[in-house]
């Protein structure tokens, strides 16, 4: 029988999640003596030095407490879904779980899926988070999100992936430009062009490869940070752009016209992916979460 318990393993992921031992206390509402004897405990237990503490300067984890805080949030995970499904048998999801997403894939992949997943699953507890790749990753690592959907590129060392589709990278031109009525159009056609760059990994990281294996240098006039920005300032006539989510409808936020041309020759498609800690079991909440991703996400065999 194991000598520590799920209560021991709560204050060491606190303490690792807020990096002291006041910290975790205030976050546990308990004393910080307790959180210390709850360290000294799981010590003993695994034999051990799971924490270096440094007066006044916080509370750092050795290599073996990064590989328990790992596993301490899977059992808690697999705790967690005992407790709540015990009443129902396993055949209601309860808990509460949290999803990630880059921003600019959110407003055509996120909320979908969470209307569908609170409406098959409506005793699961949602919340969102929507932000740049890294941030994305880092909630990730420190356990402050479950799942998150993300561009495979630039993903670290110790997240895994599932792919949930490709999207294809796209010429974006104001309506009325030059070339708005050929069906496809070359990048060497638009090199001379002042372009509006969406300035945000990975989307820039990707936009730079595809000049760069043309061997085409493109002539950056502006840098934004928002999807909806850069199609806004296209549509009035202000340089034209590289996109790999496309809308619905091919209007700026202000309601003006847009032309979108697929890339000749094709480019590389773009893999959209879940990702989740890969050292983290994933509970039986996010597990569906995952699994409706799939289903509503991946391509058929025949597509």
């Amino acid at each position: 029988m194991a000598r520590y318990t799920l209560r021991q393993l709560e204050c060491f992921i606190a303490v690792g999640e807020h990096g002291s031992i006041a910290g975790a206390a205030a976050a546990m509402l308990l004393s910080p003596s307790a959180i210390t004897g709850a360290l000294n405990e799981l010590e003993r237990a695994f034999n051990s030095q799971l924490t270096i503490r440094r007066k006044a300067h916080g509370v750092l984890l050795t290599p073996s407490g990064q590989y328990v805080l790992a596993q301490a949030r899977g059992l808690l995970h697999a705790a967690t879904d005992l407790e709540v499904m015990a009443g129902e048998a396993g055949n209601t999801l309860r808990g509460k779980i949290s999803i990630g997403c880059y921003s600019s894939l959110a407003p055509t992949i996120l909320t979908e899926l969470m209307a569908e997943y609170g409406s098959r699953h409506p005793e699961v507890e949602l919340d969102f988070f929507a932000g740049t790749q890294q941030e994305i990753h880092e909630k990730l690592m420190s356990g402050e999100l479950d799942l998150a959907i993300a561009y495979e590129f630039t993903v670290p060392q110790g997240l895994n992936r599932t792919r949930l589709r490709e999207a294809v990278p796209s010429v974006v031109l104001p309506a009325d430009h030059r070339l708005a009525a050929q069906e496809r159009i070359a990048l060497a056609e638009l090199v001379g062009e002042p372009m509006i760059l969406l300035d945000v990994n990975p989307s820039r990281e990707n936009t730079e490869m595809m000049f760069s294996a043309a061997g085409l240098t493109p002539v950056i006039r502006y840098r934004t940070t928002d999807f909806e920005v850069t199609r806004s300032m296209v549509a009035r006539g202000m340089g034209y752009a590289i996109l790999v989510q496309r809308p619905a409808s091919d209007f700026s936020y202000e309601g003006l016209p847009l032309a979108v041309r697929p890339i000749h020759p094709a480019t590389r498609n773009v893999p959209i992916s879940m990702i989740w800690q890969a050292s983290v079991k994933l509970s039986k909440s996010a597990e569906a979460m995952l699994d409706l991703a799939l289903e509503l996400h991946r391509p058929s065999p025949n597509r």
